[in-house]
């Protein structure tokens, strides 16, 4: 059975984390980020107003009420957007299938990683620990075999938390599950299916597919599927694929053509991989070289023949090479890219990335 590896990151108490970051005298505070109005709304409270009741979407008057001694700290959404591009950026290094929920959230596909990581806990753990280490922010992850149990795990052990829930252990652990924390289930639908006898996951995987059908249209269909931990859905990215590239920081400066080759041919190696994992094709090839100096040039080619293959891109980054001037110019980095897809040419907008599947061997995945 093949399984894919999926991990939700969620951003703890996002808006009034980064606020508390930024001001150290509002550290350990109840605060809330919203405007003290009348028809002001709370948008993140911190965990220190949460023990109040205090939560987001709450009028500001009520949470006032709930905790006298809030602090209300006005919103700066562009410092906001700047962080989470921040955190997005950490979750390039390990892959590029990248479903952003929101602002604060995040789904990841690592089934195929760029550092080989065979355990998507391990990768969950590295994560944390660079949000953390980098940014002095703390995320919750959750990981499991498909966004709906990815996304349950990552609310599971909140603040701070990581949960993974394995595919042997996903029926037991969603028979034990409150129907309210069931993704897209509300307090209308909860309190139908409480109507009906249905309190928990156990309750639900008694019902038949027909029933739910009936009593929740094409929802109740999605609610069977969770119940018995199906959820094909696939991480989808939203950001247009335009090229796939790969550079290398040399470990010692070269100036020989049979070291520049060597390299070369490695780079290339290793984009091949990477364009057939993605299914991507490109018409332009470049490269990119870092001298000792960090003086950086590219060089790019364009052929009539979409490029993939390492027989088609190996002669052409020789040839693009030959423009280089380096014996007496040291090299320090190399980097070669495929660009200018198909889709681009036909203004058609760019296939998905592939989502890649992996064969499940341990329990702490």
């Amino acid at each position: 059975m093949e399984y894919r590896k999926i991990i939700h990151i969620d951003m703890d108490a996002f808006y009034a984390s980064v606020e508390q970051r930024d001001n150290p005298e509002l550290k350990g505070k109840p605060i809330a980020v919203g405007l003290e109005e009348e028809r002001g709304i709370v948008t993140t409270a911190s965990y220190e107003a949460r023990k109040f009741g205090v939560h987001s979407a709450i009028p500001s008057l009520r949470a006032r009420k709930m905790c006298p001694q809030i602090i209300f700290v006005p919103p700066r959404m562009e410092v906001y957007k700047e962080v989470s591009m921040q955190v997005h950026e950490i979750f390039k290094r390990y892959t590029d299938v990248i479903e952003p929920i929101s602002i604060d959230e995040a789904f990841l596909d690592v089934t195929q990683n760029k550092k080989q990581i065979p355990l998507a806990v391990n990768i969950a753990k590295e994560i944390k620990a660079a949000i953390w280490n980098e940014l002095h922010l703390h995320a919750s992850a959750g990981v499991s075999y498909n966004k709906f149990l990815a996304k349950i795990a990552s609310d599971f052990r909140k603040p701070d938390g990581l949960c993974t829930i394995h595919p042997s252990q996903a029926l037991d652990f969603i028979s034990k599950l409150r129907i309210e924390r069931f993704w897209g289930i509300g307090p209308k639908t909860a309190e139908k299916m409480h109507l009906m006898g249905i309190h928990i996951g156990k309750d639900l995987q008694k019902c038949s597919k027909s029933l739910l059908a009936v009593e929740f249209g094409k929802a109740g269909l999605t609610y069977y599927d969770f119940a018995h931990g199906i959820d094909n859905r696939q991480v989808e990215t939203i950001h247009i694929r335009k090229s796939i590239g790969v550079e290398r920081t040399l470990e010692k400066d070269i100036t020989h053509t049979s070291a520049v080759i060597i390299e070369l041919y490695h780079i290339v190696i290793e984009l091949e991989e990477r364009l057939k994992s993605h299914e991507f094709k490109g018409y332009t090839l470049t490269l990119k070289i870092k001298f000792h100096d960090f003086e950086q040039i590219t060089r790019s080619i364009t052929q009539q023949e979409e490029l993939q293959t390492k027989a088609q891109i190996l002669p052409l980054s020789k040839k693009l090479m030959k423009q280089v001037d380096y014996a007496n110019h040291p090299i320090r980095l190399i980097g070669l890219a495929i660009s200018n897809p198909k889709e681009e040419w036909d203004e058609e907008m760019p296939k998905k990335d592939l989502q890649l599947s992996f064969k499940f061997e341990d329990k702490e995945y």
